[in-house]
């Protein structure tokens, strides 16, 4: 971390500011050290990351895919602009005005849209409750304007009022209770910031209905047999991709059809592991901007993709 993270900073508990100590340093990355409220709660500062919780709860299987596929997802790394564009299709302005602005990605993962934001001239905080955050700290922890926290979401380490943006794209789906989730995020908006969230769509009844199945099926699978189970995707994206029947395929048992089959297989790995996983309308969660005072709400793509806008 940087010492620049310490005025954003607080104690999830209190709200009370912290004491910086520092064991270890790698010119202005805060290797080791712990953060220290009045009242004598100490978080640890580990390999770079402030750590809020002592292990990653729920999300193991999120820890194990990240770990793995540190790089898949990055633009930077596999020579495309999918994230970017991505990113650009739920953002309610251009990709050129972040410059300057401070950004909280919740449900960083190892990075992907945390790139695009200092790419673009932001500074972004990334948060994470899996141990993703290592692997988003190895990618671009050493940026100048790039720091990763291991939080909880539901007990964010933050002054209110601390960010031009925040977003969460197809994460807090994943969390025990998404509406409660997405409560925590517009009080760290600045007046006049603006948070935007992506969650699965509940419409396709039939796909929802099949991916609750086999998700209920594999929850007992170890991790690394169901990774390895994944896999079959490779050659299945091949019979989705036929007539008439192909469709048919895909939505008994929901796999992904990414054109990069290394993609596929993370991307089906990450369908059929969560402990939790919820699916919205968008009325539903428009009514959740609407019951936060959000002004200016808008409709993006993809999924259920909202942003909405903390009034001045």
């Amino acid at each position: 971390m940087k010492r620049s993270l310490l005025s954003y900073l607080r104690d999830p508990q209190s709200g009370a500011e912290f004491e910086l100590s520092v064991t270890a340093q790698s010119g202005a990355e805060i290797l080791e050290g712990c953060l220290t409220a009045p009242d004598g709660t100490s978080y640890p500062i580990s390999k770079g990351v402030p750590r809020f919780v002592p292990h990653d709860d729920y999300v193991e299987n999120f820890s194990f895919e990240w770990t793995k596929h540190r790089t898949t997802q990055l633009d930077s790394a596999n020579g495309s602009q999918e994230s970017e564009i991505r990113f650009a299709e739920s953002l309610p302005y251009p990709l050129s005005d972040l410059a300057g602005k401070v950004v909280l990605d919740v449900g960083c993962g190892m990075g992907r849209f945390a790139e695009i934001v200092l790419k673009y001239g932001g500074t972004v905080v990334g948060i994470d409750l899996s141990y993703a955050v290592d692997a988003a700290w190895t990618n671009m922890g050493q940026h100048p304007n790039a720091n990763f926290v291991q939080a909880n979401v539901y007990a964010l380490p933050f002054a209110p009022e601390s960010f031009d943006l925040i977003y969460s794209l197809g994460v807090l789906h994943h969390t025990p209770d998404p509406r409660a989730a997405f409560d925590c995020l517009p009080t760290l908006l600045q007046p006049g910031g603006v948070v935007m969230t992506t969650f699965y769509a509940a419409y396709n009844k039939a796909y929802v209905a099949a991916s609750e199945f086999w998700r209920w099926a594999f929850r007992r699978i170890p991790r690394q047999r169901l990774y390895t189970m994944a896999h079959i995707s490779i050659p299945f994206y091949y019979l989705t991709r036929l007539p008439k029947i192909g469709k048919v395929f895909s939505t008994l048992l929901p796999m992904s059809d990414h054109r990069r089959a290394e993609w596929r297989v993370l991307d089906t790995f990450d369908w059929w592991s969560p402990q939790y996983q919820f699916y919205f309308t968008h009325p539903e969660v428009f009514r959740w901007y609407q019951e936060q005072r959000l002004t200016d709400i808008v409709v993006k793509g993809p999924g259920i993709s909202l942003a909405g806008t903390r009034p001045a």
